[in-house]
């Protein structure tokens, strides 16, 4: 009866199917669940580009594109199934019509005309495209703002959307009013959630030194230590011309940065007798760093790098590249650099929004001390 019994349970084990926690289209990465035992679809997705294994929560991940999740299919065969990560409700998808699709282009035309990041087009135009659908029976320019929040609300209730979400969906709903369809203002002062005051992950200075060293391929160090050193975002590496490295000046030129503004920032001594190094070597012709073709270096491929230096390097797997820039701002704070120069050096047009750091850097100094070790500490004198 015990070897049957043992024998069952095997079975179970042995039969027990991987999961692909479903995401939707705009989900950066599709997030796996195997077995332990499951040596051989191991073996398999690990040879896949992008591959991360996430510790605490006991899952894998690749980049969310239909050709990987192709491969996982494959992978598992018939052995899987498709589940919810969170238990929200995936919004179903439609076929437009074509007053919707004439929408939708209308609005493409303004947010073009408008300057808009590819991004935010992007994403202004899947919440608007849900919009049209829901009031398709409607006129939309006399929806009343009551209709609107009652919307809102059941995308909340319903599919569990997120504050961050929730404030895209009104800006792109109040930009189609507003600036497509010419509504006043003051008509849509739609209902916002209360912003979170979240702080940055940071890592520490030692951690920062040996993952943007990790890396031998000089190219990728140099990208590294340049996030690091200078505080850049990724997209702003990838727009870095060779002339933008003012060694007389020690500065670096960032151009058409978020928000469309021009800054310059500190340029690092260390770095920039690596860029030395890497120019030389590599001869880029415009591009700081040029992809295969000479075009500019993508921001996906530095994604990639970074997981793999964070990795050599064994330091927080929740790390990612724009913690390199939290870690820049947090370490200068704590070094007594002055927060309008950092705010400078960040591209921050508000104050506000650079003083984030300060709830970072008071936690990680030594000026702040635990009340229970300075009485322990009184004690030990007495």
């Amino acid at each position: 009866m015990g070897i049957f019994v043992l024998l069952v349970v095997m079975y179970v084990i042995v039969s027990m199917k991987a999961q692909i926690l479903q995401t939707e289209a705009q989900s950066k990465r599709i997030k796996i669940r195997i077995a332990y035992h499951a040596i051989e679809w191991r073996t398999e997705i690990k040879k896949m580009a992008g591959i991360w294994y996430h510790r605490p929560q006991k899952l894998w991940s690749v980049p969310n594109t239909a050709e990987n999740l192709m491969q996982l299919k494959i992978i598992f065969r018939d052995q899987y199934d498709i589940v919810k990560s969170d238990g929200r409700k995936v919004q179903p998808k439609f076929e437009m019509t074509p007053e919707i699709s004439a929408r939708v282009q209308s609005m493409h035309s303004k947010l073009i005309l408008s300057g808009k990041r590819a991004s935010t087009v992007k994403a202004y135009q899947m919440h608007t495209l849900r919009f049209f659908k829901h009031f398709e029976k409607h006129n939309i320019g006399q929806l009343t703002k009551e209709q609107i929040e009652q919307y809102i609300y059941m995308l909340k209730m319903e599919y569990k959307i997120g504050d961050s979400s929730q404030n895209v969906i009104i800006n792109a709903i109040k930009f189609y009013l507003e600036k497509v369809l010419g509504l006043p203002r003051e008509k849509y002062d739609l209902t916002r959630p209360k912003k979170a005051l979240v702080l940055p992950d940071i890592l520490s200075e030692s951690d920062c030194y040996k993952l943007i060293n990790a890396l031998d391929n000089i190219k990728h160090r140099s990208i590294l230590h340049l996030m690091y050193s200078a505080g850049l975002r990724r997209g702003e590496i990838t727009k870095l011309r060779i002339t933008d490295i003012r060694s007389d000046e020690m500065m670096i030129s960032v151009k058409s940065a978020k928000g469309k503004k021009d800054r310059t920032t500190v340029l690092s001594e260390t770095t920039l007798s690596l860029l030395r190094v890497y120019v030389q070597k590599e001869k880029p012709s415009y591009w700081l760093f040029e992809g295969q073709d000479g075009s500019q270096y993508s921001a996906s491929s530095i994604a990639k790098l970074f997981r793999k230096a964070a990795a050599k390097a064994n330091v927080a797997e929740w790390a990612t590249p724009h913690t390199l820039r939290h870690s820049f701002a947090t370490h200068l704070l704590q070094a007594n650099v002055n927060l309008r120069f950092i705010q400078s050096c960040l591209g921050h047009a508000s104050p506000e929004t650079t003083q984030i750091y300060t709830h970072v850097a008071n936690i990680n100094n030594h000026i702040v001390r635990s009340p229970l070790d300075r009485y322990l500490d009184k004690m030990a004198k007495e």
